[in-house]
């Protein structure tokens, strides 16, 4: 079976009512178009299930899906993708967009390097992928209309809200053990679509690449270790036991 039509089959099941995840048009032609194997190994590109890749998660088309139409991305629209990944859900969104409005920022530089790789194969090389701490936006390109979140916070990140355009809509899961994906216009959330659960948005430091992921980690256990090979008092020698 073609591609084409494992992405329709795919698609067809995400808009069925047992799902019931796709229902704008635009989102369904979007995701009908983008080659999902161009992202992924091509024999799990179309199963609706999620996929690791170095030491992240891929999500799962109807978790993309869900994402898109909170995010409700429109033709002109300027998108930032937090969370670029493997570049798939930046594709969808130049879909609808229009490429040259899209960015996306990842704070693991293999994830960049490899979206990059991905949005080109797919036909899609005009997506601007930087890397970066996410929370931080990407002020020199802002504002946007959408900003799109793959990654859970405990409140809307302060930047991010900021280089929202008058009128703009931020999307990402809200919340701790307890998440849900919340819209946000005007500092507000203004809609809520159910419950999610999404890693952490990590801040700098704490990515997979990194030698250190945090500073205060490492000096815990350094701290840790110099308690450990410490003496105690009864190894003493200059302590009177007698």
């Amino acid at each position: 079976m073609d591609a084409a039509t494992l992405r329709d089959d795919m698609v067809a099941g995400l808009e069925h009512e047992s799902k019931a995840v796709v229902d704008s048009e635009r989102v369904s032609a979007a995701m009908r178009a983008v080659p999902r194997h161009e992202f992924v190994e091509e024999a799990a590109a179309y199963a609706d299930r999620s996929l690791d890749h170095a030491g992240t998660r891929v999500l799962a088309p109807h978790t993309v899906a869900r994402l898109l139409e909170a995010l409700a991305p429109e033709p002109g629209n300027r998108v930032l993708v937090v969370g670029a990944g493997v570049g798939y859900t930046a594709a969808v969104c130049a879909e609808i967009a229009g490429e040259s409005n899209v960015n996306a920022i990842d704070i693991a530089r293999r994830l960049v390097l490899d979206a990059r790789r991905n949005l080109g194969k797919a036909g899609y090389g005009g997506v601007f992928v930087d890397r970066g701490d996410g929370a931080h936006g990407l002020a020199a390109y802002a504002p946007f209309d959408r900003i799109l979140v793959e990654a859970s916070a405990v409140r809307p990140p302060p930047a991010l809200v900021d280089q929202l355009a008058p009128g703009g809509r931020l999307v990402l899961p809200l919340g701790a053990h307890d998440q849900a994906l919340a819209a946000i216009e005007d500092g507000q959330v203004v809609e809520r679509f159910g419950p999610a659960s999404f890693a952490p948005l990590l801040v700098e430091g704490e990515q997979s690449d990194t030698l250190e992921r945090n500073r205060t980690r490492r000096e815990d256990r350094e701290r840790a270790e110099r308690v450990a090979q410490r003496r105690h008092g009864w190894e003493q020698d200059w302590i009177d036991w007698e």
